[in-house]
C-alpha cells in the first residue's frame, strides 16, 4: 500500500484521501465500516465479457493496488465475496496486507496472492513487474482497480521536483502503466480497468495543487484510455466523497468539523466505504454495465456540485 499522510487541512481529504478506509488487523471492519461487510451476492454467473470469451469454471481474477488496507481493502473483499481471485497489492503495509491475505484464504483456498510493489518510484518498471506476477498467479486477468494514491499537501512557492515526480509517479503514471501493461491480458479476457479518481480532480483544494493536478491528469487518463482500449476493454472510474469523519479538524471540535462538512454535502449525510465499493462492483460486471466506458460515476451526495 501507497504511504499516505493525513495531513491537509481540507474538510475533505483530512479524513478520506482516496484509500484511507481503515481495517482492524483481523481484518473484521469495526464502528463506522461495518457496513462494508455485505450481504454475500452471488458470485458472478459464467459471465460472457465483450469480445464473447467465457470463463467457463474458472474464478475471474483482480488485481487492486493498494489493497492493504482502507477502501482497496474494502473494494478487495467485496470481489472476493462475488467470487473473484484477488490479488493484493502492497507497499509497505505488510502486516495488513498478509492478515487480509490469509483471512481471505481461510474463506476461500487459494484465491488470494500478495503483489509487493513501490509504485512512487521507476512506476513503469514496478508496473510491468506487477502485472507480470499478476498473470502468473493465476494465468489470466480479468479485472484492474487502480486505488493506490499518494496525498499530501504540496504549498505553492515550496513544491520541489521530488514532491511533484512522487505524486505524479503513483497517482498518474502507475495507473497509466498498469493499464498498458494489462491492456493484452484485459483484452483476452474481456476485462476492465477501474481507476479510483477524487472529486479534487474537477475543484481544486488549496494547498494540494499537485495532487489535484495529478488526479484531473487521471480523469483524463481513464477517457483517453477508454477510448484508446475500446472495443476489447472498458476504462471507468469512481469519484469518492466524503466517506468517514474526520480524525484531524484543525483546532475544532469535531463536531463543529462535521456541521461544516455536512453543509457541502446536498444529502446531508456522509458516505459509507460500502457506497465506493458497489459503484467499482457494478462497473465490475459486464452484465451491468457492458455498455459503459470512458465514464467518471461520483459517490459523494452531490458534494462535487455544492462546492
Amino acid at each position: 500500500m501507497i504511504a499516505m499522510e493525513v495531513s491537509g487541512k481540507d474538510d475533505f481529504h483530512s479524513f478520506f484521501p482516496v484509500s484511507q478506509v481503515y481495517l482492524a488487523n483481523e481484518i473484521i471492519l469495526p464502528g463506522a465500516l461495518q457496513s462494508t461487510k455485505l450481504e454475500a451476492k452471488k458470485p458472478f454467473p459464467h459471465v460472457v465479457p465483450l469480445n464473447g470469451f467465457s470463463e467457463g469454471s474458472k474464478s475471474l481474477v483482480a488485481l487492486i493496488t493498494g489493497a492493504a488496507k482502507r477502501l482497496g481493502a474494502c473494494i478487495a473483499i467485496r470481489l472476493h465475496e462475488i467470487g473473484y481471485n484477488v490479488l493484493i497489492h502492497y507497499n509497505t503495509s505488510i502486516t495488513e496486507s498478509t492478515a487480509l491475505v490469509q483471512q481471505l484464504n481461510s474463506v476461500r483456498l487459494n484465491s488470494a496472492k500478495l503483489i509487493l510493489g513501490d509504485l512512487t518510484h521507476d512506476s513503469q518498471k514496478t508496473s510491468e513487474r506487477i502485472i507480470d506476477e499478476s498473470l502468473k498467479a493465476w494465468g489470466r486477468l480479468d479485472l484492474l482497480v487502480n486505488n493506490a494514491s499518494q496525498f499530501h499537501p504540496t504549498e505553492v512557492g515550496k513544491i520541489t521536483q521530488e514532491e511533484w515526480n512522487g505524486l505524479m509517479e503513483s497517482n498518474l503514471s502507475a495507473p497509466f502503466f498498469l493499464s498498458q501493461a494489462a491492456f493484452p491480458s484485459l483484452k483476452a479476457s474481456g476485462g476492465c480497468i477501474i481507476n479510483l479518481l477524487d472529486i479534487h480532480a474537477d475543484r481544486p483544494l488549496d494547498n494540494h495543487s499537485v495532487y489535484c493536478t495529478s488526479k484531473a491528469a487521471l480523469r483524463m487518463c481513464t477517457m483517453a484510455l477508454a477510448k484508446e482500449f475500446a472495443p476489447s476493454v472498458r476504462v471507468n472510474g469512481v469519484s469518492p466523497g466524503a466517506i468517514l469523519w474526520p480524525e484531524q479538524t484543525m483546532g475544532v471540535t469535531l463536531e463543529t468539523k462535521q456541521a461544516e462538512i455536512l453543509k457541502k454535502i446536498p444529502l446531508n449525510r456522509k458516505g459509507e466505504p460500502s457506497d465506493v465499493v458497489e459503484a467499482v462492483e457494478f462497473l465490475a460486471r459486464s452484465s451491468s454495465a457492458g455498455y459503459i466506458t470512458g465514464q467518471v460515476i461520483c459517490v459523494d451526495g452531490d458534494r462535487s456540485l455544492n462546492q
